[in-house]
């Protein structure tokens, strides 16, 4: 990790990071709000807040594609907890949980609990955590770093950090350090027989307001446009090409004597939820046990 630095140049002056961050939390001061530079590169800075060190400045050169995971991992702890620490949160890291079983990332209150998570993780470590955090009646945010990043086609290994609510429906967060944002992506779908996804994204930036925005979020949800044919002729091709999914409709198909004209339109209408078993599949599987 790149070298801390403890002052900053300022509109010319050199400010120490222990200086603004009384500013940033006495809500004399925007967090990052200024254009802090380092007083030997010119470059610019940031200001991370930190529990339990000084506070410091960080090169934004440092925050990019090619960081570690690490690395990534230790600096959206810390830009997560400073952000909501600037929006009036009692925000912590690194706090021991369930009898010291757990240690949470971010402790935003004492019911919100933000994991950060850009190393791999396997479901089974996932689960232990997660049913950890339910059986103390904390609230687990999976906050995912670029290796995880929601493209537009679902990977298995993503399914364990969505969340549902009321307001958002599915969603999934990212932290885009390069760009300084909580991304959001919600309201999230999958397609009735592709692993293709749609989604609505909103980004927030790491600051006083942005977590303020993040908080507050109350969306209008898109309904979105199904074109049914496209996924009839995509099985279609599926099974021309002998994939893992194609080989297996076909086989059930073969054994119920019926062609993928035959199928049911609504089977190639109905969106799900990301991971969910299709209605085609549920289908075929109760003319198996018919």
């Amino acid at each position: 990790m790149g070298e801390k630095m403890y002052a900053a140049m300022l509109k010319k002056k050199l400010v120490l990071a222990v200086d603004e961050e009384r500013h940033v939390l006495n809500k004399e001061k925007k967090l990052n709000f200024e254009k802090y530079r380092c007083p030997h590169c010119r470059k610019p800075v940031i200001l991370i807040l930190s529990q339990k060190k000084s506070a410091f400045f960080k090169h934004l050169s440092e925050i990019d594609n090619t960081m570690g995971e690490k690395e990534e991992h230790y600096t959206s702890k810390n830009l997560l907890k400073s952000a909501f620490t600037a929006a009036g949160f009692n925000a912590q890291m690194e706090v021991p949980l369930a009898d010291g079983q757990l240690r949470a990332d971010v402790l935003v209150s004492p019911k919100l609990s933000l994991e950060v998570q850009c190393a791999p993780l396997s479901k089974e470590e996932f689960l232990h955590r997660h049913n950890l955090y339910k059986q103390i009646n904390v609230l687990d945010l999976w906050i995912v770093g670029q290796r995880h990043y929601l493209k537009t086609k679902l990977k298995k290994t993503q399914l364990i950090f969505f969340r549902e609510n009321k307001l958002w429906g599915i969603y999934y967060l990212e932290i885009d350090l390069k760009r300084n944002y909580l991304r959001l992506k919600y309201n999230v779908i999958q397609e009735p027989i592709t692993n293709k996804l749609r989604y609505q994204i909103v980004n927030f930036k790491l600051d006083e307001i942005g977590m303020r925005k993040f908080w507050y979020f109350r969306p209008k949800r898109k309904k979105y446009q199904l074109n049914s044919d496209s996924q009839r002729q995509y099985l279609m091709r599926q099974i021309k090409q002998k994939t893992h999914l194609g080989l297996a409709v076909a086989e059930k198909l073969y054994r119920n004597h019926l062609s993928v004209e035959q199928l049911p339109d609504e089977l190639f209408e109905k969106w799900r939820k990301p991971g969910e078993k299709s209605s085609l599949f549920k289908y075929l599987e109760k003319l198996d046990q018919a």
